[in-house]
C-alpha cells in the first residue's frame, strides 16, 4: 500500500540541522505514527513522503517556509510576567503556553526584567533547515475513530 491523504504511516526517522547535529530521532522508541494528509507532520516531510510503501527509505531536506515556518522577529516580545506565571518565578529557558491574535503559541522565556519577561513565540525549528532520514516501517488504512479524530490512536499515535 502506498502513502496517500488518510493513510496511516508508521516511520522510524533521524532529524538533524544543517551542522549534522541530531535534533530528534525515533532511535529507542516506537515508530511515529500518524496520518497521512491531515497536517500531523511538517509540510515537507509529508510531500517527500507521498506515494512511498512499507520498506521505502527518504532522505530529504526540508525549508523552513515548508518546515516550521521563518522567524518573525514580531513573535519576540515583552509581557508581564505574572502573566505567564502568577504562583512561581519565571525564569529564561522555560517554556509557556500563550494566546495570541493568531492563537495558541508555546513561547520561551528569553530573559527577565523586573516585572517583565521577554518570550520568544516562535517554534525553536523556526528558520532552520531540517534534514530527514526516514524508513518508512508501515502503510494502514486508518480506523473511523482516526478519521474522526484527524490522527492516529494506539502504539506510536495519540492515545486518550
Amino acid at each position: 500500500m502506498q502513502i496517500a491523504a488518510q493513510k496511516v504511516v508508521s516511520i522510524e526517522y533521524t532529524l538533524k540541522d544543517a551542522d549534522g547535529q541530531v535534533l530528534d530521532t525515533s532511535d529507542g522508541r516506537q515508530p511515529l505514527a500518524y496520518l497521512h494528509g491531515a497536517g500531523n507532520i511538517v509540510v515537507g516531510l509529508e510531500k517527500a513522503l507521498e506515494g512511498k510503501a512499507a520498506g521505502d527509505t527518504v532522505e530529504v531536506s526540508v525549508s523552513p517556509e515548508e518546515g516550521y515556518g521563518l522567524r518573525d522577529e514580531a513573535a519576540i516580545r515583552n509581557v508581564p510576567a505574572r502573566k505567564l506565571s502568577p504562583d512561581k518565578k519565571v525564569l529564561p529557558g522555560q517554556r509557556f503556553r500563550m494566546m495570541t491574535a493568531s492563537g495558541a503559541v508555546v513561547a520561551t522565556v528569553l530573559s527577565v526584567q523586573g516585572d517583565y519577561a521577554k518570550v520568544d513565540g516562535n517554534h525553536p525549528l523556526a528558520g532552520v533547515t531540517l534534514n530527514f532520514s526516514v524508513k518508512v516501517v508501515d502503510v494502514r488504512e486508518p480506523t473511523e475513530e482516526e478519521l474522526a479524530h484527524g490522527h492516529v490512536h494506539g502504539p506510536g499515535g495519540h492515545n486518550h
